[in-house]
């Protein structure tokens, strides 16, 4: 992945909304931009796909990140 693309990727994550205060991780794995990292919800691992393809349209992307919903407990 040249350094122009993961600028513009990174930018583009660094500008969603749904994406405030989560660090993500890229690498290039044949050719393809591999989206890594843990979110709280599903809608955000989907966000952050959508966000990369916003900039990265010619380029496949694997998105490889976990979910780890977060837990309430009741007293």
């Amino acid at each position: 992945m040249d350094v122009f693309l993961k600028d513009q990727v990174t930018l583009a994550l660094g500008r969603s909304p749904y994406l405030v205060g989560i660090r993500l991780d890229l690498k290039n794995e044949s050719g393809r931009l591999v989206l890594l990292g843990t979110v709280p919800s599903w809608f955000q691992k989907q966000m952050a796909q959508e966000a990369i393809r916003s900039v990265a349209t010619d380029t496949e992307i694997k998105n490889e990140v976990a979910v780890r919903e977060m837990k309430l407990s009741l007293p």
